[in-house]
């Protein structure tokens, strides 16, 4: 019982004294902005005919459609050109700055609703990478993603070696003008009637966390609520960066399992079929290379099935999970040359890096720096990351000790 309950203390230690996983979920926040950003960019001159009023599926199908499914969608709110082009600019700019890392708790909330907005209004427009993204848009919001690589990051590092230096900094303006303007946005809509089924109640809350965030950060007289603060955060990260993997793991296992039943997957031939179609064959002769060898389809064949039933009961070793991994993103990255399917590609590439090892994406990071410091010299360096008893910021001293300890 001593060991149980040592083990159970532990483990709430663990998952309320920190944000478990930050290069993990900094990985999932760059990668879905990126994927969103370039997919917005890319459909650009066909954004009309995917999401705007005048589209194939017209604005009067999609009020239908979200009064029966209750789905939220900012460009229902008016049919208008100009609101169209209103919606679609700020999914663009939202999807820039959360790669960016510019105030990650406010556009990841614009992220999301940026994606929903744009998705929901015309649903038979996506594939598997849009669903995901779908999914992953609305966990991120839970997330602390911008600890680690983002412009955040480095503004709190700044901000403590000035602290350091013994220079006194002033009060962050930026973050409570901006939530408010979003704030007196909020009203505006609701009192309109534009929000319902429950829609008034997420917004809302969120809202409402980040301003009591801010004033038990100004208003504060002793240090135990913003402990429990960072103990609430903690956990809803955790919790959300679990269902997250969780989530990955059951794209993989239904995909894998639902393979098994087609006899095409069975007889070891369906990868030969879709190189055929010419929807899927961007480069021919590439796809025409790849067929040829009936082993080579056979093994392939195969190998995904394997690789897709098997990596969820891998997770706990790490050598197998780790090779099963770069098998799974080496497969996307052909998917999207073979198959001319990019973004699917890049959202899946996106789910599966938060599993990759902690030490390999530091190793990148670290890569990634040097190589912006021989490109750009005269650009200062982002916050490297959390270490073991470097703290950057008040924040980050308070949090080492935050926690239920036993």
């Amino acid at each position: 019982m001593s060991r149980f309950a040592l083990s159970v203390s532990r483990g709430l230690t663990r998952v309320t004294e920190s944000a478990l996983g930050p290069y993990q979920t900094a990985v999932i926040r760059i990668g879905f902005a990126a994927t969103w950003l370039l997919f917005l960019l890319r459909e650009y001159p066909h954004r009309q005919e995917m999401y705007g009023p005048d589209g194939p599926w017209s604005w009067d199908l999609a009020q239908q459609l979200i009064v029966g499914n209750d789905a939220f969608t900012a460009l229902m709110w008016s049919d208008s050109q100009v609101w169209f082009e209103i919606v679609y600019g700020l999914a663009v700019l939202s999807s820039a700055l959360l790669l960016l890392g510019w105030r990650t708790r406010t556009m990841s909330v614009l992220f999301m609703v940026g994606v929903l907005s744009l998705q929901n209004r015309s649903i038979f427009m996506g594939d598997g990478g849009d669903n995901v993204i779908h999914l992953m848009a609305i966990y991120l919001v839970f997330t602390r993603c911008g600890q680690v690589w983002s412009l955040d990051a480095r503004r709190a590092r700044l901000a403590w070696e000035a602290r350091a230096r013994g220079e006194r900094n002033g009060p962050d303006q930026v973050g409570p003008a901006l939530w408010g303007v979003l704030g007196l946005a909020l009203a505006a809509v609701t009192l309109a009637g534009w929000l319902d089924s429950g829609w008034p109640a997420v917004f809302w809350g969120l809202w409402a966390v980040q301003a009591l965030w801010w004033v038990v950060g100004r208003r504060r007289r002793t240090p135990e609520p913003r402990i429990l603060l960072d103990v609430v955060a903690n956990l809803v990260h955790n919790a959300a960066l679990l269902v997250i993997m969780a989530e990955a793991c059951l794209i993989y296992a239904t995909a894998g399992w639902y393979k098994i039943q087609g006899s095409r997957w069975q007889d070891g031939t369906a990868v030969y079929y879709p190189l055929h179609l010419d929807s899927f064959s961007p480069w021919p002769a590439l796809s025409d290379l790849m067929s040829a060898n009936g082993t080579i389809v056979m093994l392939v064949t195969y190998g995904t099935v394997i690789v897709q039933v098997a990596f969820p009961f891998t997770l706990f070793n790490r050598r197998v999970k780790n090779v099963l991994l770069a098998a799974m993103m080496t497969e996307h990255a052909v998917i999207a040359v073979v198959l001319g399917l990019p973004f699917f590609s890049l959202a899946m590439i996106a789910a599966d890096a938060v599993f990759l090892p902690t030490s390999f994406l530091r190793r990148l990071g670290g890569w990634a720096a040097r190589a912006r410091g021989r490109l750009f010299p005269g650009v200062g360096r982002t916050a490297p990351g959390p270490r073991e008893g470097t703290p950057r910021t008040k924040e980050a001293t308070e949090q080492t000790h935050v926690g239920f300890i036993a």
